[in-house]
């Protein structure tokens, strides 16, 4: 019998498809607002269910737009900055206040929350899934393509993908389904897909007029990014005219885009509670064991109250098995 997975989320990912996704329900104007909490807490509740989790851990931003990134590469995430801010990001106003009620809650019901500081929660995840790789089964939870990266069926890492049917009908992402939707066969041959095809969303121009469908074709050719690149500065013949051309227009692009697209698989981690940093993680397959107890039940309570939390609160401690 296959052993169960560990469920790494990506918890920005989640909340803000919640946000956008579960109605407004509020009865009374006045009343915080709570349709990414109770969406989050749905979609936990649905995803220990469903994949039968042995442990879970939701994986924290401390860096949304890290400066060793965006030293590399300017441009990125560079358009979802808020107006007039050098830092901040651009967030909807009724989200705001969720999330440090997110934060709370996961402390609450004694969730781990893991972040690393100066790292985004793809760092988080990169790096978890690397200390875990071989020890159990690994499913990395979230709505970003990139983290595709992290697949790799021998050590049993997959990506548990929600952006096309959600949390309920996600896709369950290995290497066949790379090959199939992007032509590349691993997770680390995607990322060098990435690399070339660039991500609009996250400021990544990619190299002009090279898709996605050229990038697999030139991966499958040369065997990685860098054999693309030894090809064009050698001369090799197999590359030449226009596609020459575009290749050697975007070297600066491509000798910086790696250090932006490749998530960090050595970040310090450490445990995050409801106000802030709790400590380092030693153990990071104990850090992500489920809880076996409630952490703190009069904040729970008293949080179910404020926030009109209810049936989502009942609902992850069915599914964790505290009911």
């Amino acid at each position: 019998m296959k052993p169960s997975p560990v469920l790494l989320v990506d918890a920005a990912s989640l909340y803000y498809r919640a946000f956008h996704g579960v109605p407004d329900r509020r009865r009374d104007p006045a009343a915080p607002p709570n349709n990414a909490v109770r969406g989050l807490l749905d979609m936990t509740a649905s995803l220990l269910t469903a994949r039968g989790a042995s442990g879970l851990a939701m994986c924290w931003d401390e860096d949304w737009r890290p400066a060793f990134r965006v030293e590399a590469l300017p441009s990125y995430k560079e358009h979802r900055l808020a107006e007039g801010e050098e830092k901040a990001e651009d967030t909807p106003p009724d989200l705001v206040p969720q999330v440090p009620v997110i934060c709370e809650l996961l402390a609450a019901l004694g969730i781990a929350r893991i972040g690393s500081p100066g790292h985004e929660a793809d760092d988080v995840l990169g790096t978890l899934a690397s200390s875990l790789a071989g020890q159990v089964p690994v499913e990395v939870v979230t709505g970003d393509r990139d983290l595709f990266q992290l697949v790799d069926d021998e050590l049993d890492v997959r990506v548990v993908y929600t952006a096309r049917g959600g949390v309920r009908d996600a896709d369950a992402v290995d290497c066949s389904w790379l090959q199939q939707r992007y032509g590349v066969a691993s997770g680390e041959r995607y990322a060098d897909l990435a690399v070339l095809r660039g991500d609009a969303s996250d400021g990544l121009p990619g190299v002009r007029g090279i898709g996605e469908k050229t990038a697999a074709a030139l991966l499958e050719e040369f065997g990685s990014l860098a054999g693309i690149q030894q090809a064009v500065t050698s001369g090799d013949p197999r590359i030449k005219g226009a596609r020459r051309a575009r290749l050697e227009e975007g070297a600066g692009y491509l000798a910086a885009a790696p250090r932006v697209v490749h998530v960090v698989r050595d970040a310090p981690l450490r445990l995050l509670g409801g106000a802030g940093p709790i400590g380092p993680v030693a153990d990071p397959l104990g850090a992500v064991a489920l809880p076996v107890e409630v952490a703190d039940p009069d904040t729970l309570e008293a949080l179910r109250q404020s926030h009109d939390l209810g049936g989502s609160v009942d609902r992850v401690l069915a599914a964790l098995g505290l009911a």
